[in-house]
């Protein structure tokens, strides 16, 4: 599972990098077009918008990944190496769950809903932008499930280690 996760690591690094190609490269169309040509771009505005949304979602899950994610954990480090385990399985599957029910289910309900509506701006639908929202929960529940194995079987720490902040 390590080597699949760390495929699915590098997959999504490049996904999130050319996400992050595809919006500079509308908004600077759009800043282009609006400023030099006195012209602006209807898609560009729009496609931007949906290109941060998806840069968004699948960048949150990369860091969820990586266990990047802001953790309130000063707590969790004083206790004893057992609670601290009990806590971290918890708290993956306290995130499993809500993102099984909201990003998940949500996500391809709300997809479903707007499958058949159109954005004049772009040759899509709604339904089809929204899809980022349940393949970036599908990748997060991937790396929970990822995450609670390796802690179950001591091979990750319950709480990700502190690490020092450069100067």
């Amino acid at each position: 599972m390590t080597t699949i996760k760390a495929g699915m690591d590098r997959a999504l690094e490049w996904v999130c990098v050319g996400l992050f190609v595809a919006l500079v490269a509308a908004v600077a169309w759009q800043v282009f077009t609006r400023q030099v040509l006195n012209s602006p771009s209807g898609w560009s505005e729009e496609l931007a918008k949906y290109l941060f949304v998806w840069l968004g979602l699948f960048g949150a899950a990369l860091v969820f990944g990586e266990r990047g994610h802001i953790a309130v954990d000063f707590l969790v480090r004083k206790l004893p190496q057992a609670p601290q385990k009990a806590v971290g399985m918890l708290t993956h599957v306290l995130v499993l769950g809500f993102t099984a029910l909201v990003l998940v289910y949500g996500g391809v309900s709300v997809s479903q809903l707007s499958w058949d509506q159109t954005i004049p701006a772009l040759p899509v639908t709604a339904g089809h932008m929204y899809l980022a929202i349940p393949m970036s929960g599908i990748l997060t529940i991937f790396y929970c499930v990822h995450h609670l194995i390796a802690i179950g079987a001591d091979r990750m720490e319950p709480v990700e280690a502190v690490q020092a902040e450069a100067l």
